[in-house]
């Protein structure tokens, strides 16, 4: 390869950002902040960083990761490459974007909130820079298709919840609502789940049933995929 040839094929820059989902017990968020250099100084957007030629994309979404949650053992997926010419205004920008799903208790809500980052409802994101947006509809679909085939919505859970917060779960993450006697039905079919002796005590609803996933079902689910028909 000539100089001139390598000088046109080899100036192109790569990042990689994180959609990160969280459940706190009503609502399906995600994690925005906000951009403080330009372009777009002051616009919100994912959490996002450059890659150097030396370095691996998995190592730097993990970096990514734990800065931005203070944990390490989350649940992570690689959507794909977005590369429109002209998406980052400073040139050429390939972003390898991932998601992941956490719980969002007040540990992390209060580490986000230290960082100034917010965790935006599902439904209400705003217009973010660079194609962003994209990105997160595009990790919507990926969500979708993904608690329809494997039991994921776990990883948004506490590890004790009501069936109404299962339910609202997944009624956001499809985007439509459900019959509560058919998806109890199919819940208690899958055997994914298992009645603890405490109740939730909080809310309007008072002591309702707590439950907790069975985590070696659910292993075996999460390596072959489920069916939920949802």
């Amino acid at each position: 390869m000539s100089p001139e040839e390598k000088e046109i094929y080899f100036n192109v820059a790569i990042s990689t950002s994180l959609v990160l989902f969280g459940f706190d017990g009503e609502k399906l968020r995600v994690l925005l902040r906000k951009k403080k250099n330009d372009p777009f100084l002051g616009a919100m957007l994912l959490p996002a960083i450059y890659v150097k030629a030396d370095e691996s994309i998995d190592s730097k979404v993990k970096e990514l990761l734990y800065s931005h949650t203070n944990e390490e053992k989350i649940y992570i997926e690689q959507l794909k490459a977005f590369a429109k010419v002209f998406r980052n205004p400073l040139g050429r920008v390939i972003n390898v974007a991932y998601y992941g799903t956490v719980k969002l208790d007040e540990k992390l809500l209060e580490y986000s909130k230290s960082r100034k980052e917010e965790w935006i409802e599902y439904s209400k994101i705003p217009d973010l820079a660079f194609d962003h947006n994209e990105i997160i509809e595009y990790a919507k679909e990926r969500l979708k298709r993904r608690v329809k085939r494997r039991p994921i919505g776990f990883y948004l859970l506490p590890e004790h919840f009501t069936i109404s917060q299962l339910q609202k779960l997944y009624e956001t993450a499809l985007n439509r609502e459900m019959d509560k006697r058919n998806f109890r039905k199919k819940i208690f079919n899958s055997q994914l789940i298992i009645e603890t002796d405490l109740t939730d005590n909080s809310g309007s609803r008072k002591s309702a049933k707590l439950f907790k996933f069975d985590e070696e079902k659910y292993e075996k689910l999460s390596l072959k995929g489920y069916d939920f028909l949802f």
